[in-house]
């Protein structure tokens, strides 16, 4: 699915809610720009206003282990859903994330996120790794 081609791939619900699509395949290895672009997502509601967005992501994480035995690597999915994202996206997102992680293939981790402090570098590495990264 990233087939080494990509570090990241960010989906979200197309604007009609009805399909999800890729907002973005990129290989930019910097955690930081990822980072930003799921904070300052945003989505539509119906009424045209504008908030913050939910987002899904699949991200290559790959780490180093602490007893020096090498590096490893972790597709992890990342649902995105901020506390103060709509009530309606948020429900859209959650019913959704099942069908599209069955569609992609070699996913290692899953994890929610809820706010900024859920998608530091270090408080995934320790989750995707089990403590083991160096």
């Amino acid at each position: 699915m990233l087939s080494k081609k990509y570090k990241y791939i960010i989906f979200k619900l197309s604007d009609d809610f009805k399909e999800i699509v890729i907002e973005e395949a990129s290989n930019d290895k910097d955690w930081e720009n990822f980072r930003e672009k799921l904070i300052n997502s945003t989505t539509k509601n119906k009424s045209g206003t504008v908030g913050k967005g939910c987002r899904y992501a699949v991200y290559d994480f790959e780490y180093s282990l602490a007893a020096g035995d090498g590096v490893r690597n972790k597709i992890t999915f990342i649902a995105w859903s901020p506390d103060d994202a709509g009530v309606q996206p948020k429900m859209i997102y959650a019913s959704s994330k099942e069908a599209l992680k069955r569609s992609l293939t070699g996913i290692a981790t899953e994890l929610q996120a809820n706010d900024a402090d859920d998608i530091e570098y270090d408080t995934i590495v320790k989750t995707v790794s089990k403590g083991l990264a160096g």
